[in-house]
């Protein structure tokens, strides 16, 4: 009897094609190299993401301990025009993300 989530012979294995949804090994091999890619992507994505958090509550931390405010909107207007520019219409949303991320951990 196989163990429980271990394929027993009588079950078909999933081929690189079954799990990609190409339609040609080589296809499969490609799609599965770029998403290696893409997960190793998306790891170092995280890491600047956590990072940039750091970051920002040091900036906080300074700002309201002269007496400033928390949150500094024109430098947010700012960086969600570079986002916008850089990305165009997604890059919005893309940047109010990070900085709701970013906002209130102190």
């Amino acid at each position: 009897m196989p163990l429980r989530g271990t394929p027993s012979d009588e079950e078909p294995r999933m081929t690189a094609t079954d799990i990609t949804g190409a339609r040609t090994p080589e296809a499969a091999g490609v799609i599965t190299g770029a998403r290696e890619r893409i997960d190793a992507l998306d790891d170092r994505i995280i890491g600047l993401i956590q990072e940039r958090m750091a970051v920002s509550a040091v900036v906080q931390e300074a700002r309201i301990a002269s007496g400033g405010r928390r949150v500094n909107l024109s430098r947010e207007m700012e960086i969600l025009g570079r986002y916008s520019e850089a990305l165009g219409r997604p890059g919005t949303p893309l940047a109010m993300t990070l900085l709701e991320l970013c906002r209130g951990r102190i």
